[in-house]
Protein backbone atom coordinates (compact mmCIF):
# COMPACT_ATOMS: atom_id res chain seq x y z
CA UNK A 1 0.00 0.00 0.00
CA UNK A 2 1.22 3.10 -1.36
CA UNK A 3 1.49 6.88 0.43
CA UNK A 4 -1.11 7.84 -1.63
CA UNK A 5 -3.46 5.54 -0.66
CA UNK A 6 -2.98 5.83 3.11
CA UNK A 7 -3.53 9.88 2.55
CA UNK A 8 -6.83 9.16 0.87
CA UNK A 9 -8.04 7.01 3.59
CA UNK A 10 -7.07 9.57 5.69
CA UNK A 11 -9.03 12.42 3.60
CA UNK A 12 -11.76 10.31 2.54
CA UNK A 13 -12.33 9.62 6.90
CA UNK A 14 -12.25 13.11 7.53
CA UNK A 15 -14.39 14.20 5.25
CA UNK A 16 -16.88 11.42 6.12
CA UNK A 17 -17.24 13.55 9.47
CA UNK A 18 -17.48 16.71 8.14
CA UNK A 19 -14.22 17.94 8.78
CA UNK A 20 -13.86 21.70 7.55
CA UNK A 21 -11.56 23.30 5.97
CA UNK A 22 -9.42 20.71 5.15
CA UNK A 23 -5.94 21.05 3.88
CA UNK A 24 -3.33 18.36 2.42
CA UNK A 25 0.28 19.77 2.74
CA UNK A 26 3.24 18.04 0.66
CA UNK A 27 5.15 17.96 3.02
CA UNK A 28 8.12 15.75 1.09
CA UNK A 29 11.45 18.09 0.91
CA UNK A 30 10.12 20.15 3.51
CA UNK A 31 10.40 18.31 6.78
CA UNK A 32 11.50 15.01 7.60
CA UNK A 33 8.44 14.08 10.05
CA UNK A 34 6.18 12.80 7.54
CA UNK A 35 5.63 13.35 3.75
CA UNK A 36 2.00 14.64 4.39
CA UNK A 37 -0.08 16.78 6.61
CA UNK A 38 -3.63 16.84 6.53
CA UNK A 39 -4.96 19.91 8.64
CA UNK A 40 -8.78 19.94 9.56
CA UNK A 41 -10.98 21.52 12.37
CA UNK A 42 -14.06 20.70 13.84
CA UNK A 43 -16.85 23.01 15.69
CA UNK A 44 -17.14 21.15 18.93
CA UNK A 45 -15.33 19.23 21.00
CA UNK A 46 -17.16 15.94 19.83
CA UNK A 47 -16.96 16.42 16.25
CA UNK A 48 -13.35 16.79 16.67
CA UNK A 49 -13.02 13.71 18.35
CA UNK A 50 -15.27 11.84 15.89
CA UNK A 51 -13.30 13.51 13.23
CA UNK A 52 -9.84 11.84 14.91
CA UNK A 53 -11.65 8.37 15.87
CA UNK A 54 -12.79 7.87 12.04
CA UNK A 55 -9.28 8.81 10.94
CA UNK A 56 -8.17 6.43 12.90
CA UNK A 57 -10.83 3.23 12.50
CA UNK A 58 -10.57 3.68 8.47
CA UNK A 59 -6.79 3.46 8.69
CA UNK A 60 -6.18 0.20 10.70
CA UNK A 61 -9.14 -1.04 8.81
CA UNK A 62 -7.40 -0.25 5.39
CA UNK A 63 -4.50 -2.04 7.17
CA UNK A 64 -2.32 0.73 8.12
CA UNK A 65 -0.29 1.55 11.94
CA UNK A 66 -1.28 4.06 14.07
CA UNK A 67 1.77 5.36 15.60
CA UNK A 68 0.77 7.81 18.01
CA UNK A 69 -2.88 9.73 18.72
CA UNK A 70 -2.29 12.45 21.29
CA UNK A 71 -4.72 15.65 22.49
CA UNK A 72 -7.58 13.17 22.11
CA UNK A 73 -9.12 13.54 25.65
CA UNK A 74 -8.70 17.49 25.67
CA UNK A 75 -10.17 17.51 21.81
CA UNK A 76 -8.52 20.97 21.10
CA UNK A 77 -5.82 19.72 18.66
CA UNK A 78 -5.71 15.63 18.34
CA UNK A 79 -2.18 14.69 16.24
CA UNK A 80 -3.11 10.77 14.35
CA UNK A 81 0.37 10.15 13.30
CA UNK A 82 0.20 7.36 10.58
CA UNK A 83 4.06 7.63 9.79
CA UNK A 84 4.11 9.34 6.37
CA UNK A 85 1.10 10.91 7.24
CA UNK A 86 0.31 13.02 10.10
CA UNK A 87 -3.54 14.47 10.15
CA UNK A 88 -3.92 17.32 12.86
CA UNK A 89 -7.50 17.75 13.34
CA UNK A 90 -8.10 20.81 15.26
CA UNK A 91 -10.99 22.51 17.51
CA UNK A 92 -11.94 25.72 15.31
CA UNK A 93 -10.73 28.26 18.19
CA UNK A 94 -7.34 26.56 18.29
CA UNK A 95 -6.94 26.25 14.39
CA UNK A 96 -6.60 29.82 14.14
CA UNK A 97 -4.04 30.33 16.87
CA UNK A 98 -1.91 27.92 15.45
CA UNK A 99 -2.03 28.42 12.17
CA UNK A 100 0.01 25.38 10.74
CA UNK A 101 -0.56 26.36 7.16
CA UNK A 102 1.44 29.55 7.97
CA UNK A 103 4.21 28.02 9.81
CA UNK A 104 4.78 25.33 7.15
CA UNK A 105 4.22 27.91 3.75
CA UNK A 106 6.67 26.66 2.49
CA UNK A 107 4.99 23.31 1.72
CA UNK A 108 3.01 22.79 -1.63
CA UNK A 109 -0.76 22.49 -1.06
CA UNK A 110 -1.62 19.17 -2.78
CA UNK A 111 -5.27 19.44 -4.33
CA UNK A 112 -7.57 16.23 -3.56
CA UNK A 113 -10.04 14.67 -6.17
CA UNK A 114 -13.44 15.68 -5.20
CA UNK A 115 -12.51 18.23 -3.01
Amino acid sequence: MTNQTLLETVYNAADDKKAADMVVLNMQGVSLLADYFLICHGNSDRQVQSIAREIKDKAEEAGFDVRRLEGFDSARWILVDLGDVVAHVFHKDERAYYNLERLWGDAPELEMEGR
